[in-house]
């Protein structure tokens, strides 16, 4: 402008003073303090230097002031946002056909600022010198845009960003009049009980015109999501002084592909805050200021359009919670508090608090419908598409709550503006507003729910996808030739080198999967209830492998594999109980059941048959598997088995015979001892102690009369641990016999017996015509009900029978005692059991536990060797300690 008088009779227009006056020397000295402390810039911020500024009388907490701040805030407010908006080009014609245009717009900026501030002087002639004072600002901005416009291949947002922050970090969010305020929460409840959605959807849908641009908002909502996190806790923890520990996120603000983004985005976030507290100030409907927001971001998917609106929102209401949590101790935030008037609400805190509740909850209801639309954007579409009815479902549904979530971030915008512009007072005494905040949030939460519900059925679709995927891969993997194990152990326990998966036994330590590289891996696979005789039994054959480290059978690694069911939720005694297990445990483990995969269990259960009970595969140094479950070959033959492959355990089979060192090897040396001496041994079980009484008696009266050194040794049950418990006392005491004190041996026992038999069917040799099978399957059947015996003379075992058939021979002794003499007691003691067996065999019965791994199709008896019926049964032997079955 030109003429400066004619700019001066502009100003004198304006100028209509009510008559008011206001001592403004209070305010002036606050603002004074304000500008003060701000003006030193950045240069003594980069240095460190602080500047003193001697504090002013203070007069901030008079009454008096207190009322005049409280009187003028709204104006205030109205001008800052003022400035602000139309500083972003809002209502300014000709916004983008240059800087110049846009710093020829700012003389009116400033001219309508005097309108709105010039009638509250009290003063009916205006000072021209005073106003002349302000001339030079014209100037200076005329010059600027020259300055620009000779620079105008720099993008305009970028340079206008570093201005406009002044006014941005300076205003809070939407401002209003008292009776605007009213307005606006009719218009939101009619909006809300609106019966026809669909119209203002349409208004909605009619705003989208998105030009095909993708914008990965997850960082700037990480960074967005830690202010809110940080200014929810509210009022109560800064009233408190107590801290809410966020955990920090991940720290992408440094990287270079989002400071270009923010850069990027600045301008747009910016415009949308002064569009929201511009038009919240001008008291306009909830709705109209929701629609400017969609027109501004026409161009946007839906996820960017919330997100940056959200953005928005958290740079006003993340400012407000700074200078409510620092003004205490930083005199600049001090001064900038007070004149926003957060000291004052804070000290009514808790008459504000319902207020501060609702608001609270709205907002984290607001973060967590973003955080689920994001989600839905980043959704893979390799493994799903819009094909799929629940995503289709949801991103129908998504414009909808993407405009309820902006439309709530109004409502919270102008809830903080009503608190800072209204004060205290006015806030207290409304109650609409907490009401209205309450009715966003169930409607928004429903909206969650609902997404929720679709995204969740999204996730199992693509994990199933990706559960097959993997499947085949591992079943590929395993037809496979590889130089090493690593693409297979990598597959089976965790597939990226962002970590060390393996936890080492001997250390306690992380270890790297590379340990493992070309060596014999047993990967001992159990869940988290294996007992502690298995492993006790496993530790023992594992540490004499270890000292005999120069022998091939001592080349060889065990990993534990922890299975688990992922669908059950992982808590704390879960992990205690998985921590226990695995310190006890001198070989390499999986740090945690969690990073074995779905697929990866689905394989071990349909490929290796596992259940429940541990099983030992075998995986040669280039991961080949060479036996699916090597568990029976470490029960029978420990570490002489390695390298525990099928054609070692098939070659030792061969080298086994039905005698006394297959049934004891390994558990008891004393029985051992007796077999070099050539003792008669009898080996009987049962928890019939009436029985016991007359086989050991009955026994020990034949052996005096036929002058033959006999011991026995009672080896319990398969089940039933607590009545063992109660034979081994009793025989004990009574002196009936040499028996295991130490349950672990029986377990140990029955477990090798039932291994021989899983071993067979696991070779497919089960019902073979081996004579030593069929004794073994005999005594495994004779357990299940009543006693039973093995009598054997040394390593010979001549007699496997029942309690129904043992004690009668026993008993019959004067009927073959005669035959002793020449036969030999063995003999004879062996034709007349063959004879009474005939006359009463038992019938013969197996139980398979559902869990156990490899369960045949039929089975012949070993008695008359037909082929046996097959039940299903159910069975409680009221023991909680019960001995487990391996089947």
């Amino acid at each position: 402008m030109s003429d400066d008088n004619i700019m001066v009779k502009q100003i004198h227009a304006t100028h209509a003073p009510d008559g008011r006056e206001f001592d403004v020397k209070p305010l002036f000295q606050l603002v004074e303090d304000i500008l003060n402390r701000a003006t030193p810039g950045v240069d003594p911020l980069i240095s460190a230097a602080q500047t003193r500024i001697e504090t002013s009388d203070d007069r901030t907490n008079q009454a008096s002031f207190i009322a005049l701040l409280e009187a003028l805030s709204f104006t205030i407010d109205r001008i800052s946002c003022e400035i602000a908006y139309k500083s972003l080009g809002g209502g300014i014609k000709g916004w983008d056909k240059g800087t110049g245009g846009m710093v020829t717009k700012a003389s009116q900026v400033l001219l309508e600022t005097f309108c709105m501030a010039f009638k509250y002087s009290g003063s009916k002639e205006v000072d021209s010198v005073r106003l002349a004072s302000f001339i030079p600002f014209v100037k200076v901005l005329k010059r600027v845009g020259s300055l620009l416009e000779s620079t105008s291949h720099i993008p305009l947002f970028c340079t206008r960003s570093r201005v406009s922050k002044l006014c941005l970090f300076t205003q809070l969010a939407s401002k209003m009049a008292p009776i605007s305020l009213q307005q606006m929460i009719k218009g939101d409840r009619s909006m809300i009980t609106m019966s026809d959605d669909n119209a203002m959807m349409k208004q909605i849908h009619a705003t989208h015109a998105h030009d095909g641009r993708q914008i990965d908002v997850r960082p700037l909502y990480q960074l967005v999501e830690d202010i809110l996190n940080r200014s929810t806790p509210g009022v109560d923890a800064i009233v408190t002084t107590t801290e809410t520990r966020v955990e920090p996120l991940e720290d992408r603000t440094q990287h270079a592909g989002f400071i270009a983004m923010i850069e990027a985005l600045s301008f747009t976030i910016d415009r949308i805050s002064c569009e929201i507290a511009c038009k919240c100030s001008a008291g306009g409907d909830a709705h109209a200021t929701t629609l400017s927001i969609f027109n501004m971001l026409a161009s946007y998917s839906w996820d960017a359009k919330l997100v940056l609106t959200l953005a928005a929102f958290a740079l006003n209401y993340g400012e407000f919670w700074l200078l409510a949590q620092i003004y205490s101790s930083n005199q600049l935030a001090k001064s900038m508090a007070i004149l926003k008037q957060v000291p004052i609400l804070l000290e009514h805190s808790a008459l504000l608090k319902p207020r501060f509740d609702a608001l609270n909850n709205l907002i984290r209801a607001m973060m967590d419908v973003t955080r689920c639309i994001i989600e839905f954007k980043e959704l893979p579409p390799m493994y799903i598409t819009q094909d799929v009815p629940a995503l289709s479902i949801a991103m129908a549904h998504i414009p909808t709550a993407v405009y309820w979530t902006i439309r709530s971030i109004v409502a919270c915008a102008t809830q903080i503006a009503s608190l800072t512009s209204m004060g205290h007072e006015y806030a207290i005494s409304t109650t609409n507003e907490t009401w209205e905040l309450s009715t966003l949030a169930h409607k928004i939460n429903s909206i969650l729910d609902h997404l929720k519900k679709q995204l969740f059925i999204c996730y199992q679709y693509i994990e199933e996808k990706r559960n097959v995927e993997t499947y085949q891969m591992l079943q590929n993997l395993f037809q496979s030739i590889h130089i090493d194990n690593m693409k297979i152990l990598k597959a089976l326990i965790y597939a990226k080198d962002d970590m060390q998966p393996l936890v080492d036994g001997s250390t306690k330590r992380r270890v790297h999967i590379d340990v493992l590289r070309r060596k014999n891996v047993l990967l001992l696979i159990s869940d988290l209830d294996i007992s502690q005789d298995e492993l006790s039994i496993l530790e023992q054959i594992y540490n004499e492998s270890r000292v005999h480290a120069t022998r091939m059978e001592s080349q060889y690694e065990v990993v534990w594999v922890p299975i688990v069911d992922h669908s059950l939720e992982w808590a704390d005694p879960v992990q205690k109980q998985f921590e226990n297990l695995q310190a006890t445990m001198p070989w390499f483990s999986v740090h945690s059941p969690t990073l074995i995969d779905k697929a990866v269990i689905r394989f071990i259960k349909e490929v290796w048959h596992f259940r429940n009970k541990p099983i030992l595969v075998v995986l040669d140094p280039q991961g080949k598997v060479v036996s699916p479950n090597a568990i029976h070959m470490m029960w029978i033959w420990g570490s002489n088995a390695f390298p525990f492959t099928s054609l070692r355990e098939e070659a030792l089979w061969k080298e086994e015979t039905w005698k006394l060192e297959l049934l004891v090897d390994g558990t008891d040396p004393t029985i051992l001892n007796w077999i070099k001496e050539g003792k008669f041994i009898y080996l009987y079980g049962g928890t019939d102690m009436e029985w016991i009484r007359k086989f050991t008696t009955t026994a020990k009266a034949v052996a005096s009369a036929a002058r033959i050194p006999l011991e026995m040794v009672y080896v319990g049950k398969s089940t039933k641990r607590e009545q063992v418990r109660r034979c081994i006392a009793s025989i004990t005491a009574e002196k009936l016999s040499h028996c295991w004190q130490d349950l672990t041996m029986v377990w140990f026992f029955w477990t090798r017996l039932e291994s021989m038999l899983f071993s067979k069917i696991q070779l497919g040799q089960a019902d073979d015509q081996d004579p030593m099978m069929h004794e073994i399957k005999k005594l495994l059947s004779y357990d299940k009900e009543g006693g039973w015996a093995v009598l054997s003379k040394g390593s010979f075992t001549f007699v496997n029978g029942h309690g129904t058939t043992i004690l009668p021979t026993l008993l019959a002794y004067e009927e073959w005692q005669e035959h002793v003499v020449t036969k030999g007691f063995d003999i004879a003691c062996m034709d007349y059991h063959s004879k009474v067996h005939s006359d009463s065999r038992p019938c013969c019965r197996f139980e398979f536990l559902s869990t156990s791994g490899r369960i045949p199709d039929k089975m012949k008896c070993p008695e008359c060797i037909r082929n046996m019926e097959k039940y299903i049964t159910f069975l409680c032997c009221h023991d909680d300690h019960n001995i487990k079955s391996i089947y």
